[in-house]
């Protein structure tokens, strides 16, 4: 059974700093491209950062490049994403995705709640 379970979101100040991970289950977590996305009420889900299946090549939305980074550990079918100087715009449910578009396979985490506010 594939499962995707998003963890470590929560509520921060303005600039500070979280640190996402999606621990991955019933798939060859080595052979998928993974992507953070987020959302909020009344807003299309946006991309946010995406990693290769080897890691080989990185991209992010503008609006948080500098601030987020994307990794993962294919040993540990984990990928991360690490958030810092965080604004208020950056509160949503952040998902996890995991991509094989040859295949036809999508998977989706069901998300973690980020919100930043003083």
């Amino acid at each position: 059974q594939v499962q995707l379970v998003e963890s470590g979101g929560g509520l921060v100040q303005p600039g500070g700093s979280l640190r996402l991970s999606c621990a991955a289950s019933g798939f060859t977590f080595s052979s998928y491209a993974m992507s953070w996305y987020r959302q909020t009420p009344g807003k299309e889900r946006e991309l946010v950062a995406a990693i290769t299946s080897a890691g080989g090549r990185i991209n992010y939305a503008d609006s948080v490049k500098g601030r987020f980074t994307i990794s993962r550990d294919n040993a540990k079918n984990t990928v991360y994403l690490q958030m810092i100087s965080l604004k208020p715009e950056d509160t949503a449910v952040y998902y996890c995705n995991a991509r094989r578009p040859l295949y036809g396979m999508d998977y989706w985490g069901k998300g973690t709640l980020v919100t930043v506010s003083s």
